[in-house]
């Protein structure tokens, strides 16, 4: 495993992260607490240090299996959550202190800590990013000591260069990937610029990049992969990075001819984001073991070469660009 720094946190977190939803039930299909602690064990084996996580991850289900983890190993390892999705109505009003202090507590009450690491803003409505009251409140949050370090985690680049003008943001996660090319554009090298972490979310695509599924891949009731393909439970984006599955299956069979000799699909994938300087971590969701390790090996995947970059970013520009650059 590799490792970089967190902004300017002082975090050293590994460039392979986990990405914590799936295992918190019901949005990725069923799963089972045995097979989650498993998976998480060896990520900490692998020499994962960052689990990115979230309140309304099952409930805070999610939370309280890295609780468990916590109590179960040694290793010291940080732990990202995220607030604001608990709100109904979904307003830019509920991200003031008022609200949001509940949340942080009861995030502190399922992660068993006194201090969260970093706490993000979930994905919240673009007016968010114009409240300077709603930073203030994460300040003040710092100050009480209820936090460490505050991020946010969004959904267009117009949010996340908004988000990056307050000083005390450290981090973004955003999503990047073979699909969603636009970051690179005026975001991640004002992001260098400033110091602030990036955590490239969605990696994988949902999955399509990770090169098992099919057309007849049976999506169980309740994933968001087979109940959000036109944004019905929240933004399209999030699923399959918006693009029509069926588009994403022919251009991952268009991929697979770039994978090298004993690596992966998910290798790849992974490994080019890990190319550029501006990210400091991918946070693949898992909900295996051996996804676990697949996602790992990224890490020491040789640097792509010109010629394969070039095939990627011709890839989005001529199959891709068209749907998505424009909303996000």
């Amino acid at each position: 495993m590799q490792y970089r720094p967190l902004g300017r946190t002082g975090f050293d977190v590994s460039v392979v992260g986990f990405g914590a939803w799936a295992i918190g039930g019901g949005s990725w299909g069923p799963t089972d607490d045995a097979t989650s602690m498993a998976t998480l064990h060896r990520a900490l084996d692998r020499g994962v240090n960052l689990f990115d996580t979230a309140d309304v991850y099952g409930d805070g289900h999610s939370e309280r299996l890295i609780a468990r983890l916590r109590r179960e190993r040694s290793e010291r390892f940080y732990v990202a959550t995220k607030v604001g999705r608990r709100s109904n109505p979904h307003v830019a009003s509920a991200y003031r202190k008022a609200t949001l202090a509940p949340y942080v507590e009861r995030c502190l009450r399922n992660l068993e800590v006194e201090s969260l690491d970093l706490v993000q803003l979930h994905c919240p409505p673009t007016d968010v990013y114009y409240m300077p009251e709603v930073f203030d409140g994460l300040d003040e949050l710092a100050r009480e000591g209820k936090i460490r370090y505050y991020g946010v985690s969004v959904e267009r680049v117009e949010e996340a260069l908004k988000a990056i003008e307050y000083p005390n943001v450290q981090s973004v996660q955003i999503i990047f990937n073979v699909f969603r090319q636009r970051p690179l554009e005026l975001f991640f090298p004002e992001a260098l610029r400033r110091r602030v972490g990036i955590l490239a979310r969605l990696p994988l695509s949902s999955g399509l990049l990770g090169g098992k599924m099919r057309r007849d891949t049976a999506f169980a009731p309740g994933d968001h992969r087979r109940e959000n393909r036109e944004g019905q439970l929240f933004d399209k984006g999030e699923t399959f990075s918006g693009i029509p599955y069926e588009l994403g299956l022919e251009l991952v069979e268009e991929l697979r001819a770039l994978v090298p000799p004993g690596r992966t699909l998910a290798e790849l994938a992974l490994a080019w984001i890990l190319g550029h300087e501006a990210v400091t971590t991918v946070i693949p969701g898992g909900r295996r073991p051996e996804q676990v390790e697949e996602n790992a090996k990224a890490a020491d995947f040789p640097p792509l070469s010109p010629e394969t970059r070039q095939k990627l970013t011709e890839l989005y520009e001529q199959r891709v660009r068209p749907l998505v650059h424009h909303r996000w």
